[in-house]
């Protein structure tokens, strides 16, 4: 490919410190993740030279953008948005969608494209299947939805729930009444609830029964109506227990089912959420939205060891297809 010179010019010096970053730690971070690339500031003028001249432009464009619309840019933010930008992405329409401020004031947003689709989908359906490996934000944004609802009037009530099947370790006895009982496996969903309000918020929305907290069997025969209902874990629930539970959805709902297959605790490994999609398909106000090693959200690391194990998965089921489709040309 050919060596090529572009130039960007910077609306503003102010812009111009916080898009190089400190010492220039995020230009030469930018620098870093296109090799051969050589990058030039002069006043609000910013020269690129190399074959990938065009597509750092495009980064730095990006990123002028994120800063004119109030989002902070560190290190963090600067890889996401070149690794959307590689897989033709627009960071400026992906990490600017707020969802809420939390009582502290910090905004929630959507941090990857999958997330992105997730959020409308959840927006716009009934029903919402989010489907993907731990990190992808999947239970901490049903969360943030589930309250903005709430908030907005939508809904009267949050509704948080999980299957009670422990994660290959038996715990034995637990002492206390019912909730401190489930506690231990509803954590996850508090956790995400107090990163959205305060305490004391939590509290009174818990006493006034606005935000319920309960284990998936307490389901059974109810009907869930004007309720933004959050079922958790969901690839532990048996295929019994996710049909009685969305038949719970009931008139003026929102419901949203988030699950990791490649984590399945149930006894017997019969989860209700495999195979799902196939059975549910075509159903209006229905949707699947499957996130990947691209939308975790947590460490780099977690990403690098999603990837890991999706690579070594391959060929298992590759294999697997292959058996089974032996199998069946074998029948008579």
């Amino acid at each position: 490919m050919e060596s090529t010179s572009v130039t960007l010019t910077v609306p503003g010096n102010d812009l111009m410190s916080e898009l190089v970053g400190e010492q220039d730690a995020l230009l030469r971070r930018v620098e870093g993740a296109f090799p051969g690339s050589a990058i030039h500031v002069r006043g609000n003028a910013i020269t690129i030279d190399g074959e990938h001249a065009p597509t750092v432009q495009l980064v730095f464009a990006e990123v002028v953008a994120l800063l004119q619309k109030g989002l902070a840019v560190d290190e963090r933010t600067l890889d996401r948005a070149i690794d959307m930008i590689r897989a033709d992405e627009r960071p400026s329409e992906v990490l600017t969608t707020e969802i809420l401020r939390t009582s502290r004031g910090k905004p929630v947003r959507a941090r990857s494209a999958g997330q992105k689709r997730y959020v409308e989908a959840v927006t716009g359906g009934i029903i919402t299947f989010a489907v993907g490996p731990a990190g992808t934000g999947k239970s901490w944004l049903a969360v943030a939805m589930a309250v903005r609802a709430l908030q907005a009037g939508q809904v009267d009530r949050i509704v948080l729930t999980r299957p009670l099947v422990e994660a290959g370790e038996r715990v034995g006895f637990l002492p206390g009444d019912l909730m401190a009982k489930v506690d231990p496996y509803l954590r996850p969903l508090y956790d995400a609830l107090f990163d959205m309000v305060d305490a004391e918020t939590a509290q009174r929305l818990l006493d006034r029964g606005q935000v319920e907290v309960a284990p998936l069997a307490f389901m059974r025969g109810r009907t869930l109506n004007n309720s933004f209902v959050i079922l958790d874990e969901a690839q532990n629930t048996t295929p019994e227990q996710m049909k009685m539970f969305l038949t719970r959805v009931g008139f003026g709902s929102r419901v949203v089912v988030t699950g990791d297959v490649s984590q399945v605790d149930v006894p017997g490994g019969r989860s209700g959420l495999d195979g799902l999609e196939r059975t549910l398909a075509g159903i209006d106000g229905l949707s699947f939205v499957r996130l990947g090693a691209r939308d975790v959200v947590r460490h780099r690391i977690v990403q690098d060891i999603v990837e890991a194990y999706d690579r070594e998965a391959r060929p298992r089921e590759a294999g697997s297809q292959e058996a089974g489709a032996r199998e069946t040309g074998d029948r008579p």
